[in-house]
Parts: C-alpha cells; sequence; structure tokens
C-alpha cells in the first residue's frame, strides 16, 4: 500500500510540475515563430518585386568577343 501511495504523490507531483512548465521560453518560442513569418512574406514580396536587367544583345553583337 506504501508503493502505491508514493507513486500516488510522484504522478501527482508530476503532473503539476509539467502544468506549470509553461512559461517565458513559450512565448519567446512563439514570438520567433510569428517574426519568421512576417519576414518570410517580406522576403517572397521583395523577390517577386525585384527588378531584373534585361539584356538585349544577341550573339551576333558578340561573335568577336
Amino acid at each position: 500500500m506504501k508503493t502505491l501511495q508514493t507513486l500516488f504523490v510522484i504522478g501527482a507531483l508530476s503532473l503539476s510540475s509539467l502544468a506549470m512548465a509553461e512559461g517565458g521560453g513559450d512565448r519567446t518560442f512563439a514570438r520567433m515563430q510569428a517574426a519568421e513569418a512576417v519576414s518570410t512574406q517580406v522576403a517572397q514580396q521583395q523577390k517577386a518585386a525585384a527588378p531584373m536587367a534585361e539584356t538585349r544583345t544577341t550573339k551576333a553583337e558578340h561573335a568577336k568577343c
């Protein structure tokens, strides 16, 4: 009976410590994920809007190069 009580106490303490484990680390991780999502969107927008140089030269113009 004592082992059953001991296991019950250990289980209760373990569950309570897991319930209180949420803290600043979780909020920081959530903030980091939100910032990453925003930066990814901005990077995709900048990549799509980046101007590209157009070349109008042909191979014939560079035949003597």
